[in-house]
């Protein structure tokens, strides 16, 4: 028992790693979550360790888990995606949020701006739609969100639609052209504080198949040859010609066009090897200034590379001085 114990705690060490503003770190408190949702309860069992936990492997007892996460801690009522679209990881996503506002803040005198007038271009919304949930939640902002799926449009649309407080605060736009991120989606006249996005890691459909077994496998007791529903995701969401190197590097030359229409460019860097490339390729298109955020959830570490084309000066001209505090929708 104290073995397990001792394996328990390594975890939940090795989860302390997310920011300290995420409402996520430490163990799930299931039975609050339960409370709020209780259709989680149906997949509440004692783990090995003698807790209460739910079967990560199971993608019905996964996405009963982020319904009441955000329900719980964002107030999201209704939330749902279509069979077979990824479940995202919450903490992960909530991360991903706060490193960014405190990158914002460095822009702003050290202070991080909220509130609607605060906008946000989310790349690849998907259809859960999650992280204009918890960015307008947690810091008042305003979301773009655009995506080349249709039904990833109509899934997070009707999120949005169920929580009408949201619906001046998030809207969508569909990408028609596969080859673009910000054209189609963005206009030069318009100006966003922040664009976000978690790119398709893999190269091909079949390095994204193995990569979900051998998720699965490793949160199962028996040999999965499978990829179980909800855990495989859409092919847009998981991988794209090239990988996650080609679609940063296709970003960052899309971004010289956009530079005067956002402040801070970012993206989820998920493989270390794709650093250096983007390094030297943003030296070469002038970027302003560059920042790589560390950020860690259980035993993945990733980050978030930002590049901007404002010099600090002008940095400053983009944020409102009137609105200090998170408005309530």
């Amino acid at each position: 028992m104290a073995q397990k114990k001792a394996k328990r705690n390594v975890k939940e060490k090795t989860k302390a790693k997310l920011h300290p503003r995420n409402k996520h770190i430490g163990r799930y408190d299931l039975d609050a979550l339960t409370l709020s949702f209780p259709e989680l309860g149906d997949f509440v069992k004692e783990n090995q360790y003698g807790d209460n936990s739910i079967d990560f492997a199971n993608p019905d007892a996964v996405k009963a888990l982020n319904k009441a996460l955000l329900l719980h801690y964002y107030g999201v009522k209704g939330w749902d995606i279509p069979d077979n679209y990824l479940v995202p990881p919450i903490p992960g996503r909530a991360d991903y949020i706060h490193n960014v506002a405190d990158l914002l803040a460095t822009s702003n005198g050290g202070e991080i701006p909220t509130g609607k007038k605060i906008k946000c271009l989310d790349i690849g919304v998907g259809a859960n739609c999650v992280y204009p949930l918890i960015g307008n939640h947690e810091y008042g902002w305003s979301f773009i969100g655009a995506d080349i799926d249709p039904v990833s449009i109509a899934s997070a649309t009707a999120i949005v639609d169920a929580n009408p407080d949201l619906k001046t605060r998030i809207k969508f736009r569909h990408q028609p052209n596969h080859k673009n991120i910000f054209p189609g989606v963005l206009e030069k006249t318009e100006r966003i504080h922040l664009s976000i996005c978690n790119p398709p890691f893999h190269a091909t459909f079949g390095e994204a198949q193995a990569a979900a077994l051998k998720k699965l496998n490793n949160l199962n007791k028996e040999k999965v040859t499978e990829v179980t529903l909800n855990f495989g995701g859409q092919s847009k969401e998981l991988w794209c010609h090239g990988g996650e190197g080609k679609f940063v590097k296709d970003m960052i030359a899309q971004s010289v066009e956009f530079s005067n229409s956002c402040l801070w460019f970012t993206t989820l860097i998920s493989n270390q090897a794709n650093l250096q490339a983007a390094y030297a390729q943003l030296k070469q298109v002038e970027a302003v200034d560059v920042k790589t955020l560390a950020m860690g959830q259980g035993n993945k570490i990733s980050r978030v590379l930002a590049w901007t084309f404002q010099t600090p000066e002008r940095q400053q001209l983009w944020f409102p001085k009137t609105e200090s505090v998170i408005e309530q929708p």
